[in-house]
């Protein structure tokens, strides 16, 4: 974790507050002084705010069915953000692992551990991601085979990883990726000559969305622990 967001995490300064006091001299890491914002703390680092022992509260780790017309940002845009939906303490502290579009819907988790998203969020790990997709024409025959060998997107030179298609009908389909490019979804449909008419991601790794349009709940120690080893 960043020097700035560790101080933040073990005290009740503000993000601005932690940088000038880093600034300041007057945070130690493992008896050294660090004046860089970004400098890494690890698990097992000291580290002292004019001399005095911090330690972080415990990560939180957040599921939210997201609702239509609203972002996945820390902040509001032309559409609101997410996080107006939490009722919890230290919002600003909190991101979003794995975002999707305004007019997308579906599971969406949220957190303070950056090392965590990371780990759901990098393609490296094939964390698979089931959306629910509804196009605006019949999905042609050969589309299974042509996801599961990979789709060159518009404007891209590699193939994008081999996805998994299941066809519910000449309209319907679940499609599970373990990457997540700009409008991966629409992108790769439209590169088969269709379009997505609406789309609602069910799943991330073995978690399952099961809570209602705007609600949010914790995540399990288990539920956490299962997102943490996948690759």
């Amino acid at each position: 974790m960043r020097l700035d967001k560790f101080i933040c995490k073990s005290t009740e300064y503000s993000l601005a507050e932690a940088v000038a006091l880093i600034e300041n001299r007057r945070a130690v890491v493992n008896g050294i002084i660090v004046i860089w914002r970004s400098h890494q703390v690890h698990n097992n680092n000291v580290v002292t705010l004019d001399g005095k022992i911090l330690t972080s509260r415990n990560s939180r780790y957040l599921m939210l069915n997201k609702p239509i017309d609203m972002i996945c940002s820390n902040v509001d845009e032309k559409y609101p953000s997410v996080l107006n939906l939490l009722n919890v303490d230290r919002v600003t502290e909190l991101h979003i692992a794995g975002r999707l579009d305004v007019d997308t819907t579906g599971i969406v988790l949220i957190t303070d551990d950056g090392h965590w998203s990371f780990n759901v969020t990098s393609p490296k790990n094939k964390c698979e991601k089931v959306y629910s997709v509804v196009l605006s024409r019949p999905i042609p025959p050969d589309a299974t085979k042509r996801f599961l060998e990979g789709i060159l997107l518009q404007g891209e030179s590699k193939l994008t990883l081999p996805a998994k298609l299941h066809i519910i009908d000449s309209y319907n389909v679940l499609l599970t990726i373990t990457e997540g490019r700009y409008h991966q979804v629409k992108r790769m449909f439209a590169a088969i000559g269709n379009r997505v008419k609406s789309l609602h991601r069910q799943k991330i790794g073995h978690l399952a969305l099961d809570v209602e349009v705007g609600h949010w709940r914790s995540l399990t120690q288990a539920e956490v622990e299962a997102l943490s080893v996948i690759g």
